[in-house]
């Protein structure tokens, strides 16, 4: 309650300075008990996540630079760090660097930690709502995830501080030729960041690492379906789109349905379980990505169309047609029907028959 609603409740009528002051000493009397709490963390339990956006410049190809996010994870229990770059913050290449990660961890913590992110999720009216494909990378792996509520940065303080660590002890000094040489010198000096000590817990986090790890869950015995996926029809220019970039496929397949699929590297087209496709990923916006064999087989094909058109219509005007007339007495011959005795009246009737062909 406000001093000026307490000084009009009990009809206060001298200076609100000397009330004011009076309220604030008695005030914390009143307040009701509000003791800290201690997050404590189970082994295997939690690993909190989070997107961080180095401020560097990355190299993506094609004369382009930008700062992808990097995908960071850190353990409640150990507080190993785990982090990757990733293409975009778009649902498929999330999970895609999701999937990565554990696969270099080689276990399944039991829940996830994440904030409002767009693509995994949010709160709407007072409930965390996943999005459908958070929702279904998760129930492939059997874990929980736990969405923090708004404007609480407190509660994943873990990875939050991680980021922090990373601007003043990894980016210093360093520079990158591509995403490639980034995550290749991030990997490694993780190794030796998650063997320093840590004076939170008391040791390194490589000295708990071997308890947490054998808490967590064992790896999903399917692979779970991840990044990009696309089912559509081939158009006649022969390229399909994915996120801003469009990339060749074999014209034979030209018409048909293909399936799409894209993880942060490499990007594949079939066709009936048939490769008519496969790309390198290409992180920079706007590209065309062509396999020299793909243009060929175009060419060729363009080819054989123009001059079966060109045949058809030759066929339909009847211009250069060229028709064999054979003497029908060679008929005569082939059958045996000529003989020295006949052979006058058999050439003449050939020869009527052939004048009656003619005419």
């Amino acid at each position: 309650m406000p001093a000026t609603v307490i000084a009009e409740r009990i009809g206060w009528q001298h200076g609100l300075t000397v009330l004011k002051d009076r309220v604030r000493v008695l005030r914390p009397y009143y307040l009701p008990s509000d003791p800290a709490s201690r997050t404590e963390y189970d082994a295997g339990h939690r690993v909190q996540c989070d997107l961080w956006f180095p401020p560097a410049r990355v190299p993506l190809g094609a004369g382009q630079a930008g700062s992808p996010p990097v995908l960071v994870m850190t353990s409640g229990y150990s507080r190993m760090r785990w982090a990757l770059m990733i293409a975009s913050r778009q649902a498929p290449d999330l999970i895609a660097g999701h999937w990565q990660l554990l696969q270099n961890i080689g276990a399944v913590p039991r829940e996830l930690v994440w904030d409002n992110e767009s693509a995994v999720g949010c709160w709407r009216r007072g409930k965390p709502t996943l999005t459908d494909e958070f929702e279904t990378f998760r129930g492939s792996l059997g874990i929980g995830v736990h969405l923090c509520r708004p404007r609480d940065p407190e509660a994943k303080g873990l990875v939050e501080r991680n980021n922090g660590y990373f601007e003043t002890s990894f980016l210093p000094g360093r520079t990158f030729i591509g995403h490639r040489d980034f995550n290749a010198q991030l990997t490694d000096w993780l190794v030796l960041a998650n063997a320093r000590h840590s004076r939170r817990i008391g040791c390194a986090p490589t000295a708990r690492w071997a308890t947490d790890r054998a808490a967590m869950l064992a790896m999903p015995p399917t692979a779970p379906s991840i990044g990009w996926s696309a089912r559509v029809r081939l158009p006649r220019d022969y390229y399909v789109r994915i996120a801003s970039n469009d990339y060749s496929v074999d014209p034979v397949v030209v018409g048909r349905f293909v399936d799409v699929n894209a993880d942060l590297t490499t990007v594949t087209i079939t066709c009936s379980g048939t490769v008519v496709g496969r790309h390198q990923r290409c992180w920079a916006r706007h590209q065309t990505i062509t396999d020299p064999a793909h243009r060929e087989t175009a060419k060729r094909l363009a080819h054989y169309a123009t001059a079966g058109r060109d045949h058809a219509t030759s066929r339909a005007t009847g211009a250069e047609v060229v028709v064999e007339r054979r003497d029908l007495s060679v008929y005569d011959t082939v059958f045996g029907l000529t003989h020295p005795a006949g052979q006058a009246g058999h050439a003449g009737q050939a020869g009527d028959r052939a004048g009656g062909e003619v005419a």
